[in-house]
């Protein structure tokens, strides 16, 4: 039977992974924190991940307008990890979780207005399926806004900007995934360098013993999986998939954190927060099974 839709390949499972191990970034960005301030952490991160990345991202050749746009796209995920560090010291993590997911509600609307592509009825359910799920996990049938969320708001709104500006990139002059992601992590350290040298107080040595001990673990975590997969990954869906799936896909990350920190941190997770987690990821299953075509849905109509 004819379908309207791809059926769920492997661009989607490598999307639902990297929201899988992206989950687990906030946890272990939390412990890394704990040794270094915010600014330092994105130097060490995402400068030494731009290393790692510079034999793909040293290949590019590329017209200036375009480096320029690649810039651009590192420019703007610098914002949205500011925001979204920023905010989330001013309110509680629920909130942080759920003003973030807001981009699965603004990612169809910008690609729509932006690129000129109309979400699709499934596509449009999922994203509000997903939302809700995302408002029953993080506020246990509550909501109670604080102090940062208007930063974390201004995040979700940079988030969804990034989303559809790589995939219009990836629709202009495809990019290899990991040189974007080495672009993209080599603009973000350079962001986060020139705040430790202007801000009073933020550079701070990473190399006394207790600090190397406790630090460079969760860093190669950060590095390996949270920067150059799930980053990556992102990208590369970015490549093959429109902004809202990629955006649908990405939002199994509140129900993944959700589940890691029951199993591993030991946090509880009410009845509200299953029923949230079983609507975002019954979301995410809506938005990449394939329907049948509207010919197909005409044929089973007729009678034989």
């Amino acid at each position: 039977m004819p379908t309207s839709r791809a059926p769920l390949s492997w661009p989607d499972l490598l999307l639902v992974l990297s929201a899988l191990v992206w989950a687990t970034s906030y946890g272990v960005t939390q412990s890394a924190l704990h040794w270094v301030p915010v600014a330092m952490l994105l130097v060490l991160r995402f400068g030494l991940a731009s290393l790692l990345l510079a034999p793909a991202w040293l290949r590019l050749r590329l017209p200036r307008t375009d480096w320029l746009r690649l810039a651009v796209l590192g420019a703007l995920m610098l914002v949205t990890l500011t925001l979204e560090c920023v905010g989330v010291l001013h309110t509680s993590a629920a909130n942080a979780a759920l003003l973030i997911s807001l981009c699965l509600v603004l990612t169809p609307l910008a690609e729509w207005a932006w690129l000129g592509r109309r979400p699709t009825l499934p596509e449009t359910v999922a994203c509000a399926v997903s939302l809700g799920g995302v408002v029953l996990l993080t506020t246990d049938g509550g909501l109670h806004l604080r102090l940062g969320d208007g930063l974390l708001l201004a995040a979700a709104v940079s988030r969804s900007a990034l989303g559809v500006l790589t995939r219009q990139q990836m629709l202009r002059r495809p990019v290899p995934a990991l040189a974007l992601t080495g672009v993209q992590s080599g603009v973000v350290a350079l962001g986060a360098l020139l705040a430790l040298l202007v801000l009073p107080g933020s550079l701070r040595t990473v190399w006394h013993p207790d600090t190397v001990e406790n630090l460079w673990l969760p860093l190669a975590w950060l590095v390996l999986g949270c920067t150059l997969f799930a980053t990556g990954a992102q990208n590369l869906g970015a490549r093959h998939r429109s902004a809202t799936r990629v955006a649908v896909l990405g939002g199994c990350e509140p129900a993944f954190g959700a589940l890691f920190g029951a199993l591993w941190l030991g946090d509880r997770l009410g009845s509200w927060g299953w029923a949230g987690a079983a609507l975002i990821v019954g979301a995410a299953l809506l938005a990449v099974m394939p329907m049948p075509s509207a010919s197909a849905r005409r044929a089973l109509r007729e009678p034989a």
